[in-house]
């Protein structure tokens, strides 16, 4: 039997990454809006309110009663996470004076907002 060579197929190359430059100094928010609506050829108000509505749509999702989640796809989630209550409790040993006894006080049932980054924004470092 004869050998046959397998062709290679010409693949495409993935989509480079462009070679952007490094940010020196954090930016303001009029500087944020000055900057995408410089990149994106829309006006500052368009910005402005694409940025409010993307804040609303946070908002409604992480609100008590909704979806407790949501995703920036690629780059990052926020989801509710909710602690349960904690007792009081009495006679604990002090962590900052030790041989000293003291009381830790009771804490209501509480929402706290986590943000995780997405394998797209770790990839930016």
């Amino acid at each position: 039997m004869a050998a046959k060579k397998a062709k290679a197929k010409n693949k495409p190359d993935a989509p480079k990454a462009k070679k952007l430059p490094a940010i020196k100094q954090k930016y303001t928010k009029t500087a944020i809006l000055a900057e995408l609506a410089d990149k994106t050829e829309l006006s500052k108000k368009q910005v402005q309110s694409v940025l409010d509505e993307l804040s609303d749509l946070i908002q409604r999702h992480v609100k008590k009663g909704s979806a407790g989640e949501f995703t920036m796809p690629g780059l990052l989630k926020i989801k509710t996470v909710i602690k349960p209550a904690r007792k009081a409790r009495k006679g604990v040993p002090n962590p900052f004076k030790p041989g000293e006894l003291m009381d830790i006080a009771a804490k209501p049932k509480s929402t706290k907002i986590k943000v995780l980054p997405l394998k797209g924004l770790k990839e930016f470092v």
